[in-house]
């Protein structure tokens, strides 16, 4: 596979291309670590001093698309599970050599295989015991709670949208004096609802819905 480098609209695509297709799709290897360090250099143009105006538009604007960037990732991650349960399921069922794990990070190869172990197991301590009149036994799993480092990282404003931007639209400002934009067409950003509706309403943006 063609490396690819990750950037804002690279990561938007791959997220498209997992929307539109029911297959899970091949990512290059690296992705995890290459995303790490796009994430990182997003935080070094935020924490970097400077009191120049330049300095600080870029700021908002990277933070901003950090955010989105958040956002993305995380519909991707959850895309990609779903299918990933779904190929468990079929291979736990069929017990076929022919599922097609190819597409499969090492890391998600690692959840692919935990899952069919465990999907397996309990099929054999539920369903086989009752078709031998047995009655199922087995030991419950401790559910673990999510890290509040976790929780912060996927904190994400409930009174906002993600939206696309059909045409181009200059910089302007919000309710509480906060500067937007510029934004390009096919831009990316997640604002707030009250901004967003508007936009939508003037035919400017569209609404990046979560299914």
């Amino acid at each position: 596979m063609q490396e690819v480098v990750i950037t804002y609209e690279t990561l938007f695509e791959l997220l498209k291309r997992e929307r539109e297709r029911v297959d899970l799709q091949k990512i290059e290897p690296e992705f995890f670590s290459n995303t790490i360090s796009y994430i990182k250099d997003k935080k070094k143009i935020i924490e970097a001093k400077s009191d120049s105006v330049f300095a600080s538009e870029e700021r908002k604007k990277t933070e901003r698309q950090l955010e989105n960037i958040y956002k993305i990732l995380k519909e991707l991650y959850e895309r990609r599970e779903k299918k990933i349960i779904s190929l468990a399921l079929d291979k736990s069922r069929t017990k076929s050599n022919l599922i097609d794990t190819t597409a499969l990070l090492k890391e998600e190869k690692v959840v692919f295989d935990a899952l069919t172990g465990l999907l397996d197991n309990y099929r054999e301590a539920i369903l086989y015991s009752i078709l031998n009149e047995k009655m199922p036994f087995m030991n419950p799993i401790e559910a673990k709670k999510p890290s509040d480092e976790f929780k912060s990282a996927l904190e994400l404003k409930k009174s906002t949208k993600l939206v696309r931007f059909a045409s181009p639209v200059p910089k302007f400002v919000g309710t509480e004096l906060e500067e937007y934009g510029p934004f390009s067409e096919e831009d990316i950003a997640n604002l707030p609802s009250e901004i967003a509706d508007v936009l939508i309403g003037k035919g400017k943006v569209e609404e990046i819905k979560e299914e």
